[in-house]
């Protein structure tokens, strides 16, 4: 599935204009990843794109979300790693557990892009450009901060050889020149 196709896909199933910019953001953050590990940009991409296909009709219900898209997905032929990604990224509704680079990547870098928008919306000209690694790790440590933003999630970067501050990095740069996240 190329990437128009996909965005097709996401906007069948996704309405809300945020959560659209949300799974756009994902797929960056995991396009420079891929990079960054020498991966598929592609697949990885994908991955961030279509993560949160299902949010709207699963009410974002923990327990069902990232499992009601796997037919819609296995249906339209995408490679069984991606929707393992996506099915992984929310492990609360499967019984398996992250255990690749790709796992971990899209869960830690969907994640990190919550509190990358929350830090960014703090700033006065509210743009992601301004957004500097040090402002997002150290709200990292303020719980109250972007409350709803999992830091456990977001430390999975150690995982797949990231420290904090790198990954904070890459994830900025993939944001940065984007014509398609705009907070302000």
């Amino acid at each position: 599935m190329n990437r128009e196709n996909a965005l097709e896909l996401l906007h069948q199933y996704v309405k809300n204009p945020k959560m659209i910019m949300h799974c756009i953001a994902s797929e960056l953050i995991m396009r420079r990843l891929a990079k960054h590990f020498g991966e598929n940009e592609d697949d990885w991409g994908l991955a961030g794109l279509l993560h949160d296909l299902d949010v709207e009709f699963t009410n974002g219900n923990p327990k069902t979300h990232g499992q009601e898209c796997v037919p819609i997905l296995k249906e339209l032929g995408i490679k069984d790693d991606i929707i393992e990604a996506i099915s992984l990224h929310n492990e609360e509704s499967t019984a398996v557990k992250r255990s690749t680079k790709f796992h971990h990547a899209l869960a830690a870098g969907e994640t990190l892009s919550g509190l990358i928008f929350a830090t960014a919306l703090v700033y006065p000209d509210k743009q992601i450009s301004s957004v500097k690694v040090k402002s997002v790790t150290k709200r990292m440590k303020d719980k109250r901060f972007a409350a709803s933003v999992n830091r456990e999630i977001i430390l999975e970067c150690e995982k797949i050889g990231l420290e904090l501050p790198q990954f904070v990095e890459l994830a900025l740069e993939a944001l940065r020149d984007s014509e398609e996240i705009k907070l302000g």
